[in-house]
């Protein structure tokens, strides 16, 4: 499909006047039109959730999850795989982006970088790829050439493939086995797909990273317990999660948190069942990494 024909080059009729608006008239048509993105997010859902069932159980199994894009779509796989360390204490390895141009295309566009499928291949197999990993492509209009490369490599050696795009029947849908194609209409600027078509990939990538953590025991009720502890606004909020778990004071969770080495989840099971660090560590290994079981099975022990 020519791109002038795609859903997300067309002109909105909203924002014909736009040269002609009030900056307060602006904002208006702009936050009208982002109010239809989560519409739009809620109608791929089931497509989401098959994606998040095929990449937990890949981490699950010492697999990989890799964002492939271009532009816009890779730097929102950037910012994505760089903050899964720090919330959810995941190696630098688990979630990863491989992005056209390459590292410095994150601060500034490189010219042609999306132009050839065989760019998107090659940075994709120089990660070493196998068919325990997940290659996740992103592109608004579904034809960059660059993570459908990605994807085609992807596919071709067994790993599991979900592409994100913004236009029905997009390009990049035929090499994935989980296709996710988020409709959000024309954006405000005609073909900026910085705006909506963004907005959607980052709400459906916050989606994918933190269920797919959540499934994997890093989080207990709704506080982040595997938090990387690893500056003093996180360590402050390691010993706030502590306090709220178990109720102990903070004197309590600042001490048990340095026995831990600043792990929140082990201090958890220390103070809620009463025993020490190795048995703690010993408890959450034995329950998959789930705080809440672990608890339970060092309670179960001791009654």
């Amino acid at each position: 499909m020519k791109l002038a024909k795609l859903t997300t080059e067309q002109r909105n009729a909203a924002s014909m006047a736009l040269d002609q608006m009030s900056a307060m008239e602006i904002l208006k048509v702009i936050n009208n039109e982002d109010k239809k993105v989560a519409t739009a997010v809620e109608k791929v859902l089931p497509q989401v959730n098959d994606a998040i069932e095929r990449i937990y159980s890949a981490l699950k199994q010492g697999g990989r999850l890799f964002y492939a894009g271009a532009g816009t779509s890779g730097r929102l796989g950037v910012v994505d795989a760089s903050e899964c360390p720090p919330t959810f204490m995941t190696s630098l390895d688990t979630v990863q982006t491989v992005m056209a141009g390459g590292n410095d295309a994150f601060f500034k566009a490189v010219e042609g970088s999306e132009d050839e499928e065989s760019m998107g291949a090659d940075d994709i197999k120089a990660k070493d790829i196998t068919d325990k990993d997940v290659v996740v492509g992103i592109t608004a209009s579904g034809r960059t050439p660059y993570p459908i490369g990605a994807l085609k490599y992807a596919r071709n050696i067994g790993a599991y493939t979900v592409s994100l795009s913004c236009n029905n029947h997009s390009l990049i849908s035929r090499f994935a086995d989980t296709e996710i194609e988020v409709i959000v209409g024309p954006e405000v600027l005609t073909g900026s797909t910085r705006m909506k078509a963004a907005t959607a990939h980052k709400m459906i990538l916050n989606m994918i990273s933190t269920t797919t953590m959540i499934k994997l025991g890093k989080v207990y009720e709704n506080l982040m317990v595997d938090v990387h502890a690893s500056n003093y606004k996180l360590k402050e909020r390691a010993r706030t999660i502590i306090m709220e778990i178990t109720g102990c004071d903070y004197k309590e969770a600042d001490h048990t948190l340095n026995l831990t080495n600043n792990q929140v989840k082990p201090a958890i099971v220390m103070i809620k069942g009463g025993v020490t660090y190795q048995e703690a560590e010993a408890a959450i290994e034995k329950s998959n990494g789930y705080v809440r079981d672990a608890i339970a099975f060092v309670l179960h022990s001791n009654a």
